[in-house]
């Protein structure tokens, strides 16, 4: 397969992707215009699976970053990895979270939540997970460009810290504690 025609089908799961989000977001949008708060169930619903993608790749992709950082700088096993890192991130991470966080400030507002002290705690939790998010698209640039300086044992405890910040917002989402 040439160069071009492996460009042009690296490029089609993010079209998909994009497509996939765009019917999504314009579905959620119609519903929250036509029918108002009585749309809270299916934004939420949408929600809900919009942080179990993100979460998905928040567990995945430091689990990635633990093998590739074993693997040999430009070697084939190393490329594939760059491949697969990159597609999680820009085709599942990335929109997973911006409708994560649209549809949850959404939700907040809807149900009055910003005057409650539980989901203050909530929003630092999920602002720390941005953050967490932030640090894996920094490395997986760094791994792309072959200057990863940390080791599979560094990559190995970060893949904890979205699991503790996850117990910390579904407890607080669910028993509101204060």
């Amino acid at each position: 397969m040439s160069d071009v025609a492996k460009d042009k089908r690296a490029g089609a799961p993010a079209v998909r992707a994009g497509i996939a989000l765009g019917i999504t977001v314009a579905s959620t949008v119609a519903a929250i215009f036509l029918f108002g708060s009585a749309a809270y169930d299916l934004v939420k619903a949408v929600h809900v699976i919009a942080v179990i993608a993100w979460m998905a790749g928040m567990l995945y992709l430091p689990r990635l970053f633990v093998y590739h950082a074993d693997s040999k700088p430009g070697s084939e096993q190393s490329e594939t990895f760059k491949v697969m890192e990159f597609r999680l991130m820009t085709i599942i991470m990335n929109p997973a979270m911006i409708v994560a966080w649209v549809l949850g400030l959404w939700l907040a507002w809807e149900a009055g939540f910003f005057s409650s002290g539980w989901f203050h705690a909530k929003l630092a939790l999920v602002v720390a997970m941005s953050a967490a998010h932030g640090i894996l698209s920094a490395a997986m640039r760094r791994f792309a460009e072959d200057r990863n300086e940390k080791s599979s044992r560094y990559w190995r405890m970060m893949n904890e810290v979205p699991t503790v910040l996850m117990f910390g917002i579904v407890i607080l989402v669910i028993v509101k504690p204060f």
